[in-house]
């Protein structure tokens, strides 16, 4: 089991840029593909981006293409999402995820491990 943790959320204009953080405890973390979801309210999770255990190989949803970018620090058992160029349809609740299993998956029923989310709001 992994524990995860969240920080970096807050309100930004359009526009904008926020770093995510996920720091991980557990000596697991490493070998554990990661992800990130999102809620807006009223609205399902839905998947934002993912990267595999060493970093060689990411996933994002279309939406988020080409604006936000994955990475992870094995060393610091930690996991980041960089936004640049924020939207008001990106405000959300962030959650950081581990998968049960390797390589790229990008649903939700294929993470075991989930942190408590941080907000994300975008101003127009």
């Amino acid at each position: 089991q992994v524990q995860l943790v969240e920080s970096g959320g807050g309100l930004v204009q359009a526009g904008g840029s926020l770093r995510l953080s996920c720091a991980a405890s557990g000596r697991t973390f490493s070998s554990k593909t990661m992800g990130w979801f999102r809620q807006a309210p009223g609205k399902e999770r839905e998947f934002v981006s993912t990267i595999n255990w060493i970093g060689t190989s990411t996933d994002y949803a279309d939406s988020v293409k080409g604006r936000f970018t994955i990475s992870r620090d094995n060393a610091k058992n930690t996991v980041y999402l960089q936004m640049n160029s924020l939207k008001p349809e990106d405000a959300a609740v962030y959650y950081c995820a581990a998968a049960r299993q390797g390589g790229i998956v990008t649903m939700a029923y294929a993470y075991s491990d989930w942190g408590q989310g941080t907000q994300v709001t975008v101003s127009s």
